[in-house]
């Protein structure tokens, strides 16, 4: 079985079966393109987390869900949530999980796949956080908007890409302590059943096996990669 996820200039594909219901979740960090969204968001159910309903309220999206302690998002945008029939979700500020954990642990429940954006990019202890949260939550689904993209790999799962453009750099990031069995096809450095460790992270900066001169040539092809046991973090710099 292969299940397939399309995002603007992109492709994956999954060697094995992934929610039927797509959910975009909206959070606060850097905002993706404002295009970019409307463009993921259209005909999937529509989460935000605190200010990431600032971007929804100026685009005129309506989500299901806000939810946060709202120390960030801007009262007019909460006002105009409620209004429009968004269910709120409030927290303490004073909890010991962050809005987004909380937001991923409901998503889960709910059994969706789960596009996570406005989440990079900012403050590098909330991008920190939110990597490895996701990562360990089981959730089935990534980080992304338009200019990165994190994928998170299970115990005995594949994932195959095929990307529009070539990327600036494609790398493999362990979640867990080791991951084992890691191997790639259609990079331009392969790994074959290799180990890789969070001491040693030297799996980065990787290209499509064609692309020798780093050049933003079109038809940048597919790539996969494997992993045997562990959680691993597979990113794509889409722009610098």
């Amino acid at each position: 079985m292969i299940s397939k996820i399309k995002l603007p200039g992109m492709t994956i594909e999954y060697t094995g079966k992934i929610p039927d219901n797509q959910l975009v979740l909206v959070g606060g960090g850097r905002q993706p393109d404002r295009q970019w969204l409307k463009t993921v968001a259209t005909d999937k159910e529509l989460w935000c987390i605190d200010h990431g309903m600032d971007i929804c309220h100026e685009l005129g999206l309506v989500p299901k869900y806000l939810l946060g302690d709202f120390d960030s998002c801007a009262s007019d945008s909460l006002t105009w949530a409620e209004d429009h029939g968004a269910i709120i979700e409030r927290f303490n500020p004073q909890k010991d999980f962050t809005d987004t954990q909380a937001a991923l642990a409901k998503a889960k429940e709910d059994d969706h796949y789960t596009i996570l954006t406005g989440a990079l990019g900012k403050r590098f202890d909330h991008t920190y956080s939110t990597v490895y949260s996701f990562g360990y939550s089981g959730i089935k689904g990534c980080i992304a908007d338009e200019q990165e993209t994190v994928l998170f790999l299970h115990d005995g799962e594949t994932i195959s890409i095929t990307l529009d453009h070539n990327p600036k750099a494609i790398s493999l990031l362990p979640i867990t302590d080791t991951m084992q069995g890691v191997t790639t096809r259609g990079l331009y450095w392969e790994l074959k059943d290799a180990e890789l460790t969070q001491s040693r992270p030297y799996a980065v900066s990787n290209i499509p096996a064609h692309n020798t001169d780093h050049t933003a040539a079109t038809d940048a092809g597919t790539f996969t990669v494997s992993i045997a046991k562990g959680i691993l973090a597979l990113y794509i710099c889409q722009t610098e």
